[in-house]
């Protein structure tokens, strides 16, 4: 069917009803409608607003050549065949390896595997954050260097010294020669909004200046790599070659600086993680200022608390870090802190998983005094604690296993012999001979010692029955301990 359309209104209203213009803005359409103003028209309602695209190009082009790539290199302990790997380039499955294998075991009669420094090559990005030269970049991009050079937008060429790292916030600080160098703005992670538009600038795989978009994903998350960093989550393509990259705000300005992936591929995968620029900035200062970076801690020990923790602490909703160990001595055993506590603010701050507990802590300065809301017995309670030093002892997280099951504890107990409390360093508790049932679907093992049981501590077996009897809640937590560490077990009961 052939239709003419003999006015702008018309054609608008046209491709609009066939999909080809999926928004059209109230100006737009007005501006249509003032060309055939004589014409009648009919009442059409109002189109929804235009979504407009953010435009990167002005950013790229103004704050790109603040963006270096990094290249360093170095060396590493590896084993003869390692090593053998390493310098011939070859594949340990290859059948010529075995060849250079026993040629090196000729030079080594003993036949004795050694240790050799294997060449290492890596490379990386980073942003210039101080015109005479000073460069932020990832922890691990220079981890072991020997070498780092830094190579600019306009081609030039810098030999950087590392003026310190710190594996805790992957952050590290390099330094070049050189003067009237382009920096990028500071953001601020607070003001970052999940689903805001963010671009990452770095060197991919080794390809310069390479710019990618997406949109942040979330933001506060933890990682179980021991850190101290609440990461922003975004699916912005980041690939190796990308760490120590900024990753920047639709104005321009730096709010995070691209560390990890999660990939099974090696490569990426929709998912990738990003220091708030917030913490980057404070580990910078402290490494400009002294060459290293120092971190609060509280010497405990905690894990997550998932639904059948908050049954079974009679909490309102699962949120908190529950406390499973605590360091004799230390910060927390100072302030008070028991096992079985779960603590949900810092200073007014919320704690909502167990990983914003180290973040937090790990932010404040050594010897810094904190108030800590817990909930314990069903109460709140705050507690004073003076941080210590993050370098001295850092502080585990441990990681629940997931309840499951219903029906009784299915567990066989038996009191601790006078030797084996002295063995395990307890004293009190029952040593737990066989687990069925829900307990072993929610992790317990043989050998494991029952200390505490919603808090109580695991005395007799009549005060087990008692407070299980008792219990109103779909679980119960059991504190567990196996070898020298300590745990909270939820076990569904109901």
């Amino acid at each position: 069917m052939n239709t003419r359309l003999t006015s702008p209104r018309a054609l608008v209203i046209a491709l609009a009803s066939a999909g080809v213009i999926g928004a059209v803005s109230a100006g737009a359409y007005t501006s249509a409608r003032a060309v055939n103003a004589s014409t009648p028209t009919a009442t059409v309602a109002a189109p929804a607003a235009m979504v407009t695209l953010p435009d990167f190009s002005t950013i790229t082009s103004r704050d790109g050549p603040a963006v270096v790539n990094i290249s360093v290199t170095g060396t590493m302990k590896a084993s003869d065949d390692q090593a053998a790997a390493e310098i011939q380039g070859m594949d340990p499955d290859d059948p010529m390896f075995q060849f250079f294998r026993r040629f090196q075991g000729q030079m080594n009669p003993r036949g004795q595997q050694q240790q050799r420094d294997v060449p290492v090559r890596a490379e990386g990005s980073g942003f210039i954050v101080d015109p005479n030269g000073i460069i932020i970049t990832n922890a691990h991009v220079v981890k072991d260097a020997k070498e780092v050079t830094v190579k600019l937008t306009d081609r030039r060429e810098f030999r950087a010294k590392v003026l310190g790292a710190d594996a805790k916030t992957d952050i590290a600080v390099l330094k070049i020669d050189a003067k009237n160098l382009p920096v990028l703005a500071m953001g601020n992670t607070k003001d970052l909004k999940v689903g805001e538009w963010v671009l990452a600038i770095g060197s991919p795989f080794g390809f310069e200046n390479t710019v990618t978009a997406g949109v942040v994903s979330a933001k506060g998350r933890s990682l179980p790599d021991d850190s101290y960093v609440p990461f922003i989550q975004t699916d912005v393509a980041v690939n190796p070659g990308n760490s120590g990259g900024p990753l920047l705000n639709t104005r321009g300005e730096v709010v995070g600086i691209n560390s990890q992936i999660y990939s099974r591929s090696g490569g990426y995968q929709g998912l990738s993680f990003a220091i708030p620029i917030d913490v980057a900035i404070q580990v910078k200062d402290q490494i400009v200022a002294t060459g290293k970076a120092t971190h609060g801690r509280l010497g405990v020990a905690v894990q997550e608390v998932n639904q059948a923790f908050a049954d079974s602490f009679k909490l309102d909703k699962p949120e908190g870090a529950l406390v499973s160990n605590i360091e004799k001595g230390g910060p927390g055993d100072k302030a008070g802190l028991k096992a079985g506590d779960v603590i949900r603010k810092v200073d007014g701050q919320a704690i909502v998983s167990s990983g914003d507990l180290p973040a937090v802590i790990g932010q404040q300065a050594p010897g810094k005094k904190v108030t800590l809301e817990v909930w314990r017995q069903g109460e709140r309670q705050e507690l004073q604690a003076k941080l210590g030093d993050a370098s001295d002892k850092p502080a585990q997280v441990a990681k629940a296993d997931t309840a499951t099951g219903q029906g009784k504890l299915g567990l066989a107990l038996r009191p601790l012999q006078p030797q084996e409390k002295r063995q395990a360093g307890v004293e009190s508790g029952l040593l737990i001979e066989d687990a069925a049932g829900p307990s072993a679907q929610a992790g317990v093992q043989a050998g494991d010692v029952l200390l505490a049981i919603n808090g109580t501590p695991a005395q007799s077996l009549e005060q087990v029955r008692e407070v299980v009897a008792k219990s109103t809640n779909k679980s119960v937590a059991l504190l567990i301990q196996r070898g020298e560490d300590k745990i909270f077990v939820p076990v569904r009961i109901g």
